[in-house]
């Protein structure tokens, strides 16, 4: 076992950093990385079509250091979700998930995400195909509704139906997801968190792997879901915030081990940035967008941001860089006294 990967005594899916579009990257969970050895990562949602015709390895390649990570796919035919599964299996992920739960417009367009939900039996047959094709665990995330209807029986026979067919995590955004009317970035936050109707799907459902997802952002909250559910999946905050997930694995994994502080954290990626920027279109100013939170709250954390994410230096040597943000960093500091 790699020393990234969980003790395989614990829950793999008690804490979890979600699948967030132009977010997690693999550039960003190399970072992640760096935090938490213990937490499941996944990529970005990826469409059946973009692995069947597209570019595979641009879309799959990640580093093993990275495990535990799971692949997100995107679609609904059952023969081509098998065979993507089949592909990500073959790159060495560790889970296949399927989305139900992305509401954007493209998504809907392509019959696929949020609106499967109103096919069960659909997202079944998916299911069962993508499980005769692999060996590793073949999930599913989803909302707890459609549109403005806040029936529980939805939620709870799309559950139990999809279950039958094989599916043993399922990892619940606690909102609905209002197909028409909202933007994506809206129904992350406008539908109205119903934590409480998670619980219920784990009490129907004691032999499923369930795990609650949305508007989580403290320990406290994380104890509370944990109390009633098998695990937790953040979001935005720990892509805001990251340092939090520092603290991860000795709380919820019972595994400490010796955290680098943030100037540490700051050298690897500025290492991987000179190692990784040359082969990217973007170059290192491509990875340097994912740690913008890692001094979040941090005196002096706005300068150093600001010289990150400063366009007109990322021609500059990543280190060259990083000489200019730590300077920044220190002068914003307050004076000792």
């Amino acid at each position: 076992m790699s020393e990234s990967q969980p003790n395989p005594g614990h829950n793999p899916w008690r804490l979890s950093v979600a699948p967030m579009m132009e977010w997690t990257d693999r550039h960003c969970r190399w970072f992640h990385r760096q935090l938490t050895r213990h937490a499941r990562l996944y990529t970005e949602m990826v469409t059946t079509g973009a692995l069947l015709h597209g570019d595979v390895a641009r879309h799959l390649r990640f580093g093993a250091e990275e495990h535990l990570v799971a692949l997100q796919l995107g679609g609904n035919v059952p023969r081509e979700l098998a065979v993507a599964a089949r592909i990500g299996e073959a790159w060495g992920y560790d889970e296949i998930n399927l989305n139900c739960g992305c509401p954007s417009p493209r998504v809907q367009r392509g019959a696929f995400g949020a609106c499967l939900m109103e096919h069960p039996r659909l997202v079944a047959d998916c299911v069962r195909a993508m499980r005769d094709a692999v060996r590793v665990p073949v999930t599913v995330k989803h909302r707890i509704g459609i549109d403005r209807v806040e029936d529980y029986g939805f939620v709870r026979d799309f559950v139990g139906t999809v279950a039958e067919a094989g599916c043993a995590v399922f990892i619940v955004h606690a909102r609905n997801a209002w197909l028409d009317g909202l933007s994506p970035a809206e129904n992350r936050t406008v539908p109205p968190l119903r934590y409480a109707v998670v619980h219920r799907l784990k009490r129907d459902f004691p032999q499923l792997t369930i795990a609650i997802n949305g508007g989580i952002t403290t320990d406290a909250q994380v104890a509370e879901h944990l109390a009633q559910v098998d695990g937790v999946m953040v979001g935005r905050e720990a892509y805001h915030n990251p340092w939090w997930l520092a603290s991860w694995d000795a709380a919820y994994f019972g595994a400490p081990h010796a955290v680098p502080d943030r100037d540490a954290v700051e050298a690897r990626m500025v290492d991987y940035m000179a190692r990784e920027g040359p082969s990217l279109p973007g170059g290192w100013y491509a990875i340097a967008r994912h740690m913008l939170g890692l001094r979040h709250g941090q005196p002096g954390a706005r300068r150093w941001r600001q010289v990150w994410s400063d366009h007109r230096l990322k021609r500059r040597p990543p280190h060259e860089v990083a000489e200019l943000a730590r300077a920044a960093l220190r002068a914003s500091a307050p004076s000792a006294a």
